[in-house]
Order: structure tokens, then C-alpha cells, then sequence
């Protein structure tokens, strides 16, 4: 029996050359980290990538392990010629919800350039409330060079977060996790209750919250 082959594509520069048809110089590419975890900030990544220059092993940030990760992100902070991030804290997150905390950390990173970008390329099916020309994506960042560059930068500043609150609160073992619920991490939960990291709102932390306080 012969063996299937599979084939792995990469992000391309489809996208970008779009916009680049329609009159934009400044393309950014927008994506997330941490959207799902119970635990730590949303952060909201934005890259400008130089049409000219490759980056060796770019990718969907979910698809590279760590040390790739960290490797590409250096890459990108060398090569592309602008990096932004914006972040949404838990407590924003508990105020306003998942959803439009992760807009306000895209607007935050996009606003933190200058110039500001004249087209904007967002992973998932997202718009932002900005003047400025803009297209979601879905699986963006598996499909838009500057949508990928932009998921490894949000998901290596986060890690690097999660691990800063691992040392204010070793108990949970956040440099681990990244403040997804994990076995491990829901039971630390159940024996030390949420900390000030943890989204009050979120299930899975909310019951533990109201089970300590007496609310039903």
C-alpha cells in the first residue's frame, strides 16, 4: 500500500498583497493570546511585516513548541517594522466581558504605532471599531504571514506574564498552565480559592468563588 502523504501550508502573504491591491502600504496583522483561561490577562498582539523579508518558521503560534515560539519571536522583533501589544487585565475582562476585552486590547496595541496601519487584518471573525479599512479572517493565522507574526508575539508576551504571576502566586503553578484549566489547576483552585489573576466571572471560577462565600 503506497503511504498518504499530507501537506503542512504556511501562512502567506495572500492577504497582505490584497490590501497592497487596494491602495495600502502599512498592513497589520492582529491576533490574541488567552481568550480561554481562567486565570491572567487577555493580550492582543499587532505587526507590521516588510513585504521583503522572510521568517523562517512562522507559523500559528499553537502550532510551534516553545523554544520555536521563542525563536521566531525574536525574528519578528528584529525584522518587522512595527510590534504592539495590548492588554486587557482580568478585571476588565470580569467588567465587559471575554469577547469585547480582547477588541479593547487589539484597539490598545493598534493605537500604541506610529503611524497607525491603513488596513488591518484580524484573526477570527472580528471587526474593530476604528476609521480604519479592515478584514476578519477566519483561521487567520494559519492563512496571513502578519496574522501569524502577530499570534507569536501575543502568545510569547503572555506566557511571559503567566509567568511573572507564578511568582506571586506559586500555589496555582501558572508557569505550567498559562491559566487554563487544567486538572492541576482547577485543583489547586478547590484548595486555595481564586486569586486576583483568576477571572471571577469565568466557569469553573465563579462556583469555586461562590462555594467560599456562601452565594448560591
Amino acid at each position: 500500500m503506497g503511504r498518504t502523504l499530507t501537506h503542512t501550508t504556511r501562512p502567506t502573504r495572500q492577504f497582505e498583497e490584497k490590501a497592497e491591491a487596494l491602495g495600502a502600504r502599512r498592513i497589520a496583522g492582529i491576533d490574541e493570546a488567552g481568550r480561554g483561561p481562567l486565570a491572567g490577562p487577555v493580550v492582543a498582539a499587532v505587526v507590521v511585516l516588510p513585504p521583503e523579508d522572510h521568517i523562517p518558521g512562522l507559523n500559528d503560534s499553537k502550532l510551534l513548541s516553545e523554544i520555536a515560539r521563542d525563536r521566531v519571536f525574536s525574528a519578528i522583533q528584529a525584522k518587522a517594522t512595527a510590534v504592539a501589544v495590548g492588554i486587557a487585565s482580568p478585571e476588565l475582562i470580569d467588567g465587559i466581558n471575554i469577547l469585547q476585552a480582547t477588541r479593547v486590547a487589539m484597539v490598545r496595541a493598534i493605537r500604541e504605532l506610529d503611524p497607525l496601519p491603513d488596513y488591518l487584518l484580524i484573526d477570527g471573525p472580528l471587526s474593530l471599531d476604528l476609521e480604519i479599512p479592515q478584514e476578519g479572517i477566519i483561521k487567520g493565522d494559519r492563512k496571513s504571514s502578519s496574522i501569524a507574526a502577530a499570534s507569536i508575539v501575543a502568545k510569547v508576551t503572555r506566557d511571559r506574564i503567566m509567568r511573572e504571576l507564578h511568582e506571586q502566586y506559586p500555589m496555582y503553578g501558572f508557569d505550567r498552565h498559562k491559566g487554563y484549566g487544567t486538572e492541576a489547576h482547577r485543583k489547586a483552585l478547590r484548595e486555595f480559592g481564586p486569586c486576583p489573576a483568576h477571572r471571577q466571572c469565568f466557569k469553573g471560577v465563579r462556583e469555586v468563588r461562590n462555594s467560599l462565600t456562601g452565594r448560591v
